[in-house]
């Protein structure tokens, strides 16, 4: 599993709609509201044998209402 952590950005009074959409997928393993320049964060375990991009591309970023995202990869942990 590879562990990847999207940051939303979000249409404005969107990011409730746009959350409770994510949440009813079920792929994320956390899910937050953060400050800042991003409304959402969310954590994710993507099989190993699944394109990232594919898979964030087929299911998380065809959600409306997301204006912009940032997608960042883990490694090995410390």
């Amino acid at each position: 599993m590879k562990c990847v952590f999207v940051q939303i950005q979000c249409h404005p009074g969107k990011t409730y709609e746009v959350a409770d959409e994510i949440a009813l997928m079920e792929l994320h393993s956390e899910l937050y509201s953060t400050s800042g320049e991003f409304d959402l964060l969310v954590k994710l375990y993507i099989p190993s044998d699944k394109d990232i991009g594919f898979f964030l591309s087929d299911s998380i970023f065809k959600v409306p209402g997301i204006t912009r995202t940032l997608t960042t990869m883990t490694f090995n942990a410390f």
